[in-house]
Protein backbone atom coordinates (compact mmCIF):
# COMPACT_ATOMS: atom_id res chain seq x y z
CA UNK A 1 0.00 0.00 0.00
CA UNK A 2 1.86 3.57 -1.31
CA UNK A 3 2.02 6.23 1.94
CA UNK A 4 -0.16 9.08 1.68
CA UNK A 5 2.61 11.75 2.31
CA UNK A 6 1.42 15.42 3.57
CA UNK A 7 2.91 18.44 4.07
CA UNK A 8 1.21 21.13 6.80
CA UNK A 9 2.84 24.40 7.45
CA UNK A 10 2.77 26.17 10.65
CA UNK A 11 2.06 22.80 12.29
CA UNK A 12 3.90 23.91 16.38
CA UNK A 13 0.36 25.06 17.22
CA UNK A 14 -3.12 25.45 16.59
CA UNK A 15 -4.85 24.86 13.53
CA UNK A 16 -2.06 23.59 11.83
CA UNK A 17 -0.92 21.17 14.91
CA UNK A 18 -4.43 20.03 15.18
CA UNK A 19 -4.73 19.23 11.35
CA UNK A 20 -1.70 17.25 11.37
CA UNK A 21 -3.31 15.43 14.04
CA UNK A 22 -6.06 14.74 12.00
CA UNK A 23 -4.30 13.87 8.86
CA UNK A 24 -2.99 11.01 10.88
CA UNK A 25 -5.78 9.89 12.21
CA UNK A 26 -7.21 9.69 8.45
CA UNK A 27 -4.59 7.76 7.88
CA UNK A 28 -1.63 9.16 6.26
CA UNK A 29 1.45 7.82 6.93
CA UNK A 30 3.79 10.77 6.67
CA UNK A 31 3.23 13.68 8.11
CA UNK A 32 6.02 16.96 7.33
CA UNK A 33 5.17 19.84 9.66
CA UNK A 34 7.29 22.86 9.92
CA UNK A 35 7.59 25.58 12.80
CA UNK A 36 9.81 28.32 12.93
CA UNK A 37 12.60 27.36 15.63
CA UNK A 38 13.48 23.76 16.78
CA UNK A 39 12.21 24.16 20.36
CA UNK A 40 8.70 24.67 18.80
CA UNK A 41 8.63 22.17 15.68
CA UNK A 42 10.21 19.19 18.46
CA UNK A 43 7.36 19.91 21.35
CA UNK A 44 4.72 19.96 18.67
CA UNK A 45 6.13 16.57 17.22
CA UNK A 46 6.19 15.21 20.67
CA UNK A 47 2.45 16.24 21.40
CA UNK A 48 1.48 14.59 17.60
CA UNK A 49 3.17 11.49 18.68
CA UNK A 50 1.78 11.22 21.69
CA UNK A 51 -1.53 11.91 20.62
CA UNK A 52 -1.42 9.94 17.19
CA UNK A 53 0.42 6.54 19.08
CA UNK A 54 2.65 6.45 16.12
CA UNK A 55 5.56 8.35 14.74
CA UNK A 56 4.27 9.37 11.17
CA UNK A 57 5.75 12.66 11.82
CA UNK A 58 8.78 14.46 10.26
CA UNK A 59 9.41 18.12 11.00
CA UNK A 60 11.26 21.58 8.63
CA UNK A 61 12.21 24.60 10.09
CA UNK A 62 10.88 27.69 8.00
CA UNK A 63 10.00 31.22 8.45
CA UNK A 64 7.59 31.56 5.46
CA UNK A 65 7.92 35.16 5.57
CA UNK A 66 11.22 34.99 5.20
CA UNK A 67 12.26 34.63 1.50
CA UNK A 68 15.91 32.58 2.70
CA UNK A 69 14.54 30.63 4.99
CA UNK A 70 11.78 29.51 2.41
CA UNK A 71 15.10 28.22 0.26
CA UNK A 72 16.60 26.94 2.93
CA UNK A 73 13.27 24.60 3.62
CA UNK A 74 12.67 23.77 -0.02
CA UNK A 75 16.27 22.69 -0.14
CA UNK A 76 15.16 20.21 2.75
CA UNK A 77 12.32 19.14 1.61
CA UNK A 78 13.45 18.23 -1.84
CA UNK A 79 16.38 16.35 -0.28
CA UNK A 80 14.12 13.98 2.06
CA UNK A 81 12.42 12.60 -1.53
CA UNK A 82 9.07 12.52 -0.44
CA UNK A 83 6.37 12.79 -3.07
CA UNK A 84 2.97 14.82 -1.57
CA UNK A 85 -0.62 13.99 -1.79
CA UNK A 86 -1.48 16.43 0.14
CA UNK A 87 -0.42 20.71 1.17
CA UNK A 88 -1.85 22.66 3.86
CA UNK A 89 -0.64 25.93 3.74
CA UNK A 90 -1.89 26.86 6.92
CA UNK A 91 1.13 29.20 8.06
CA UNK A 92 0.43 33.10 8.37
CA UNK A 93 0.29 36.27 10.56
CA UNK A 94 -0.22 39.75 10.79
CA UNK A 95 1.63 42.24 10.93
CA UNK A 96 1.51 45.30 12.96
CA UNK A 97 3.70 47.99 10.82
CA UNK A 98 4.21 47.80 7.90
CA UNK A 99 7.83 45.50 7.45
CA UNK A 100 8.57 43.95 3.98
CA UNK A 101 11.30 40.91 3.39
CA UNK A 102 14.03 40.85 1.23
CA UNK A 103 11.61 40.84 -2.05
CA UNK A 104 10.20 43.66 -1.16
CA UNK A 105 6.93 42.09 0.26
CA UNK A 106 4.55 43.08 3.29
CA UNK A 107 5.36 40.71 5.70
CA UNK A 108 1.24 39.55 5.96
CA UNK A 109 1.45 38.62 2.46
CA UNK A 110 4.67 36.91 2.42
CA UNK A 111 3.22 34.46 5.31
CA UNK A 112 0.35 33.98 4.32
CA UNK A 113 0.88 33.54 0.56
CA UNK A 114 4.56 34.48 -1.57
CA UNK A 115 6.60 32.15 0.92
CA UNK A 116 3.44 29.17 0.31
CA UNK A 117 3.59 30.38 -3.93
CA UNK A 118 7.59 29.39 -3.69
CA UNK A 119 7.29 26.16 -1.63
CA UNK A 120 4.19 25.28 -4.18
CA UNK A 121 6.62 25.41 -7.05
CA UNK A 122 9.77 24.54 -6.19
CA UNK A 123 7.51 21.09 -5.53
CA UNK A 124 6.11 21.10 -8.97
CA UNK A 125 9.20 22.16 -10.76
CA UNK A 126 10.94 18.75 -8.91
CA UNK A 127 8.31 16.58 -9.52
CA UNK A 128 7.49 16.25 -6.00
CA UNK A 129 3.43 16.72 -5.92
CA UNK A 130 1.73 13.60 -6.75
CA UNK A 131 -0.47 13.69 -10.01
CA UNK A 132 -3.62 13.71 -7.73
CA UNK A 133 -2.35 15.97 -5.54
CA UNK A 134 -4.16 18.19 -3.42
CA UNK A 135 -3.67 21.62 -2.21
CA UNK A 136 -5.62 23.38 0.75
CA UNK A 137 -4.40 27.01 1.42
CA UNK A 138 -5.89 28.98 4.14
CA UNK A 139 -7.69 32.03 3.51
CA UNK A 140 -10.45 34.26 6.41
CA UNK A 141 -13.60 35.15 6.41
CA UNK A 142 -11.87 39.06 6.19
CA UNK A 143 -11.79 38.57 2.19
CA UNK A 144 -15.79 38.54 2.15
CA UNK A 145 -15.59 42.27 3.92
CA UNK A 146 -18.83 40.55 5.62
CA UNK A 147 -16.17 40.95 9.28
CA UNK A 148 -16.71 44.01 11.62
CA UNK A 149 -13.61 45.94 11.32
CA UNK A 150 -11.87 43.70 8.41
CA UNK A 151 -11.64 44.14 4.59
CA UNK A 152 -10.03 44.57 1.89
CA UNK A 153 -9.10 47.15 -0.54
CA UNK A 154 -10.68 48.08 -3.98
CA UNK A 155 -8.33 46.84 -7.00
CA UNK A 156 -9.82 48.64 -9.38
CA UNK A 157 -9.95 51.90 -7.67
CA UNK A 158 -6.45 51.70 -7.05
CA UNK A 159 -5.31 50.48 -10.33
CA UNK A 160 -6.98 54.17 -11.53
CA UNK A 161 -4.54 55.86 -9.41
CA UNK A 162 -1.66 52.96 -10.07
CA UNK A 163 -2.37 52.58 -13.96
CA UNK A 164 -3.24 49.10 -14.28
CA UNK A 165 -4.32 46.08 -12.16
CA UNK A 166 -0.75 44.14 -12.39
CA UNK A 167 0.67 47.46 -10.65
CA UNK A 168 -2.18 47.61 -8.30
CA UNK A 169 -1.64 44.53 -7.13
CA UNK A 170 2.39 44.55 -6.56
CA UNK A 171 1.66 47.68 -4.22
CA UNK A 172 -0.61 45.86 -2.11
CA UNK A 173 2.20 43.50 -1.91
CA UNK A 174 4.73 45.91 -0.74
CA UNK A 175 3.18 48.24 1.05
CA UNK A 176 -0.11 45.67 2.56
CA UNK A 177 -2.66 48.56 2.19
CA UNK A 178 -3.51 51.19 -0.35
CA UNK A 179 -2.76 54.24 1.89
CA UNK A 180 -1.57 54.79 5.56
CA UNK A 181 -0.88 50.91 6.61
CA UNK A 182 -3.50 49.23 8.45
CA UNK A 183 -3.12 46.14 10.04
CA UNK A 184 -6.67 44.44 9.76
CA UNK A 185 -6.66 46.69 6.12
CA UNK A 186 -3.55 44.48 5.34
CA UNK A 187 -4.59 40.78 6.56
CA UNK A 188 -7.95 41.27 4.40
CA UNK A 189 -5.53 42.04 1.44
CA UNK A 190 -3.06 39.10 2.19
CA UNK A 191 -6.29 36.46 2.32
CA UNK A 192 -8.50 38.28 -0.64
CA UNK A 193 -4.86 37.35 -2.77
CA UNK A 194 -4.76 33.93 -1.09
CA UNK A 195 -8.33 33.43 -2.59
CA UNK A 196 -6.93 34.80 -6.42
CA UNK A 197 -3.95 32.72 -6.05
CA UNK A 198 -5.70 29.63 -5.24
CA UNK A 199 -8.14 30.21 -8.69
CA UNK A 200 -5.46 31.57 -11.19
CA UNK A 201 -3.16 28.14 -9.92
CA UNK A 202 -6.34 25.88 -10.45
CA UNK A 203 -6.48 27.04 -14.21
CA UNK A 204 -2.33 26.44 -14.61
CA UNK A 205 -2.19 22.93 -13.07
CA UNK A 206 -2.64 19.41 -14.24
CA UNK A 207 -6.50 18.30 -14.41
CA UNK A 208 -5.79 15.56 -11.91
CA UNK A 209 -4.33 18.21 -9.00
CA UNK A 210 -6.29 20.62 -7.31
CA UNK A 211 -6.04 23.57 -5.10
CA UNK A 212 -8.61 25.21 -3.05
CA UNK A 213 -8.99 28.58 -0.28
CA UNK A 214 -10.37 28.03 2.72
CA UNK A 215 -11.42 29.70 6.23
CA UNK A 216 -11.28 28.08 8.99
CA UNK A 217 -13.51 30.24 10.23
CA UNK A 218 -13.90 32.14 13.41
CA UNK A 219 -11.22 30.24 15.72
CA UNK A 220 -10.44 32.34 19.01
CA UNK A 221 -8.63 29.88 20.83
CA UNK A 222 -5.72 29.59 18.78
CA UNK A 223 -2.04 31.22 19.46
CA UNK A 224 -2.65 33.38 16.17
CA UNK A 225 -4.91 35.41 18.76
CA UNK A 226 -1.71 36.46 21.05
CA UNK A 227 0.19 37.76 18.31
CA UNK A 228 -2.74 39.54 17.06
CA UNK A 229 -3.60 43.64 16.79
CA UNK A 230 -4.82 45.47 20.26
CA UNK A 231 -8.07 45.31 18.60
CA UNK A 232 -8.44 42.20 17.83
CA UNK A 233 -7.38 40.66 21.01
CA UNK A 234 -9.01 42.97 23.43
CA UNK A 235 -12.24 43.50 21.56
CA UNK A 236 -13.37 41.35 19.11
CA UNK A 237 -11.86 38.25 20.68
CA UNK A 238 -13.68 38.06 24.10
CA UNK A 239 -16.90 39.21 22.53
CA UNK A 240 -16.36 36.35 19.92
CA UNK A 241 -15.88 33.80 22.87
CA UNK A 242 -18.90 35.08 25.13
CA UNK A 243 -21.42 34.50 22.43
CA UNK A 244 -23.66 31.21 22.07
CA UNK A 245 -21.92 28.85 19.64
CA UNK A 246 -25.60 28.32 18.62
CA UNK A 247 -24.92 31.79 17.25
CA UNK A 248 -22.65 30.90 15.00
CA UNK A 249 -19.30 33.62 16.16
CA UNK A 250 -16.99 31.15 17.22
CA UNK A 251 -16.05 27.32 16.88
CA UNK A 252 -12.87 24.80 18.36
CA UNK A 253 -9.58 24.30 16.82
CA UNK A 254 -10.75 20.64 15.61
CA UNK A 255 -13.46 22.36 13.92
CA UNK A 256 -11.78 25.21 12.08
CA UNK A 257 -9.37 21.94 11.29
CA UNK A 258 -11.18 19.98 10.05
CA UNK A 259 -12.05 22.04 6.96
CA UNK A 260 -8.82 21.85 5.94
CA UNK A 261 -9.61 18.10 5.46
CA UNK A 262 -13.23 18.50 3.98
CA UNK A 263 -11.47 20.51 1.26
CA UNK A 264 -8.55 18.39 0.82
CA UNK A 265 -11.02 15.68 0.34
CA UNK A 266 -13.27 17.45 -2.49
CA UNK A 267 -13.09 15.79 -6.02
CA UNK A 268 -15.32 17.81 -7.79
CA UNK A 269 -14.11 21.51 -6.83
CA UNK A 270 -11.18 23.10 -7.74
CA UNK A 271 -9.92 27.25 -7.42
CA UNK A 272 -12.89 27.55 -5.31
CA UNK A 273 -12.61 29.73 -1.84
CA UNK A 274 -14.70 28.42 0.96
CA UNK A 275 -16.04 30.25 3.90
CA UNK A 276 -18.93 30.55 6.40
CA UNK A 277 -21.97 31.05 5.00
CA UNK A 278 -23.13 34.23 4.91
CA UNK A 279 -23.25 36.77 7.59
CA UNK A 280 -21.95 33.85 10.13
CA UNK A 281 -18.50 33.42 11.13
CA UNK A 282 -18.78 29.52 11.35
CA UNK A 283 -20.55 26.44 10.30
CA UNK A 284 -21.17 24.22 6.80
CA UNK A 285 -18.51 24.95 3.87
CA UNK A 286 -20.24 27.49 1.66
CA UNK A 287 -18.68 28.57 -1.61
CA UNK A 288 -17.94 32.38 -1.63
CA UNK A 289 -18.87 33.38 -4.75
CA UNK A 290 -18.77 37.59 -4.53
CA UNK A 291 -17.98 39.42 -7.20
CA UNK A 292 -14.13 40.66 -6.24
CA UNK A 293 -13.58 37.11 -4.72
CA UNK A 294 -14.39 35.37 -8.18
CA UNK A 295 -12.97 38.30 -10.93
CA UNK A 296 -10.54 36.48 -12.98
CA UNK A 297 -8.81 39.77 -14.05
CA UNK A 298 -7.83 40.59 -10.27
CA UNK A 299 -7.02 36.77 -9.65
CA UNK A 300 -4.52 37.16 -13.17
CA UNK A 301 -3.24 40.22 -11.72
CA UNK A 302 -2.19 39.16 -8.41
CA UNK A 303 -0.70 35.81 -9.90
CA UNK A 304 1.59 38.16 -12.21
CA UNK A 305 2.59 40.32 -9.22
CA UNK A 306 3.10 37.67 -6.76
CA UNK A 307 5.49 35.37 -9.76
CA UNK A 308 6.99 38.70 -10.67
CA UNK A 309 8.09 39.49 -7.02
CA UNK A 310 9.47 36.02 -5.86
CA UNK A 311 11.37 34.93 -8.84
CA UNK A 312 9.49 32.04 -8.80
CA UNK A 313 7.31 30.99 -12.01
CA UNK A 314 5.39 27.94 -12.76
CA UNK A 315 6.90 25.31 -14.30
CA UNK A 316 6.70 25.04 -18.22
CA UNK A 317 5.63 21.19 -17.79
CA UNK A 318 2.97 21.76 -15.58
Amino acid sequence: MTTRTALVTGATSGLGLEAAAQLAASGYGRIVITGRTAEKAEAAHRSLVERNGDDVFETVLVDVADPESVDAAVEDLLARGHTFNALVLNAGMAGHSLRRNANGIEETHAASLTGHHTITMALLAAGRLAQDASIAIVGSEAATGHVPAFGPSDLEDLADETGSLESAAERLLRDGTAGEFKTNEAYSNAKLFVAWWAAALARRLPDTMRVNAVSPGSVPDTDFVSKAPWFMRNVMVPVLKAMPKRMGMAAPVDVGARRYLDVLEMTDSNGAFYASPPKKMTGPLHRVDQPHITDEASQEAAWSAVTRLTGARLPAAA
